[in-house]
């Protein structure tokens, strides 16, 4: 039995489990995963940081050279190769991490075929070049980060919700509806291309797979609100899809979206209500996924922690459409596309409002 409810797969525990110190130290313990790095000493012991996505960090595996398989297998492991590994968990006499573990077996359970070709070295990479290995991305920092943070935030959100009285309704993904044009559609059809049926100078939708055309949703918000008017307080939160080709960070082709609907509620219930949420699952990221955001802080936006706390800490400045045209109107400022009751708001607009005017998040 595993202390503190921990996954096993095979007798094995999670690195995340040893080093948050779940795990007595004195324990005999398993651990599978891919090795981050190896390096071999003198004295002949070998270092062995292996991960397996649970955690940041890699845990370190001491191995002694008297080992069966010490001079055939061990010396040979290079970065990327999948490891079993037994051993004692003890208190770490190096810098770096309280745990390692003290091998007594190592099992090589894939080998890299070519470690002088293998593409994720120990080194920081470009996303353009990891765009050219997708399929092992996974194992480097970056991508298993992100993986981390969205479990999190995925979890943070249904349970947000659940523990509120909210039914998840999963809405469909293939649909007739534009939802109120929400976005350009991606068509999803059956037809032969090159040979279209056509009727009336048209195309015969009519012989297509559903008999009709055919979309992936823009938004389930259709759905939701047909349930909503049934079951008080539902949400949707899946994969949507625009077919806007503008290459920005706030046109993806493909985004999951978090969509509730409440019966009987105004339009101040639904600011509070987003609010709350947006608070609740930054907080969650904050407390549970520290290690992970500290990297995005040192690698990737200095600023994360500081504008997460920020929104956080703040209370949101509700501000109606027309008040927020006034203040724009009045601001002074050059900017690039044109203010006026009836226009929508562009990021300028709203960065202005938040940044400058307020100085917190308004909603």
């Amino acid at each position: 039995t595993l202390p503190g409810g921990m996954v096993s797969t095979m007798n094995a525990i999670l690195v995340e489990d040893l080093l948050s110190g779940s795990v007595p130290v004195g324990s005999q313990t398993v651990v599978e995963g891919w090795v981050r790095s190896k390096r071999d000493s003198k004295a002949g012991i070998s270092f062995v940081a292996v991960h397996d996505g649970s955690h940041f960090d890699p845990i370190q595996a001491v191995v002694p050279n008297d080992l069966d398989n010490y001079e055939s297998e061990v010396l040979a492991i290079t970065t990327g190769c999948a490891v079993r590994i037994e051993g004692e968990l003890t208190e770490s006499q190096g810098k770096g991490q309280q745990f390692e573990i003290q091998a007594t077996r190592v099992e090589v359970v894939g080998w890299i075929a070519d470690p002088d070709s293998y593409p994720i070295a120990k080194k920081r990479h470009s996303f353009e070049y990891l765009r050219t290995v997708a399929h092992l991305r996974p194992r480097t920092n970056t991508f298993g980060a992100i993986a981390r943070v969205r479990t999190t935030l995925a979890n943070a959100i249904h349970s947000y919700f659940f523990e509120r009285g909210f039914h998840w309704i999963n809405t469909p993904l293939i649909t007739a509806s534009d939802c109120e044009g929400a976005g350009e559609l991606f068509r999803v059809s059956t037809l032969d291309l090159m040979n279209l049926p056509i009727e009336n100078g048209a195309i015969d939708f009519g012989e297509d797979f559903f008999a009709a055309e055919s979309f992936l949703t823009v938004s389930g918000q259709l759905n939701v609100e047909a349930y909503c008017l049934a079951m008080s307080r539902v949400y949707t939160f899946g994969p949507t899809f625009r077919a806007e080709n503008s290459n920005t960070s706030r046109h993806l082709a493909e985004f999951w979206m978090v969509e509730p609907e409440i019966a009987f509620a105004d339009l101040s219930d639904n600011a509070d209500l987003a609010e709350d949420l947006l608070t609740h699952v930054l907080t969650r990221v904050l407390d549970e996924r520290e290690n992970d955001i500290a990297f995005f802080q040192q690698r990737i936006d200095g600023t994360v922690i500081d504008r997460m706390r920020s929104i956080i800490d703040s209370k949101f400045e509700h501000m109606d459409y027309s008040e927020a045209i006034d203040i724009l109107r009045q601001s002074g400022e050059p900017f690039e596309f044109p203010v006026g009751w009836g226009l929508d708001l562009q990021s300028e607009h709203e960065r202005y409002l938040t940044d400058k005017y307020v100085g917190r998040p308004v909603i």
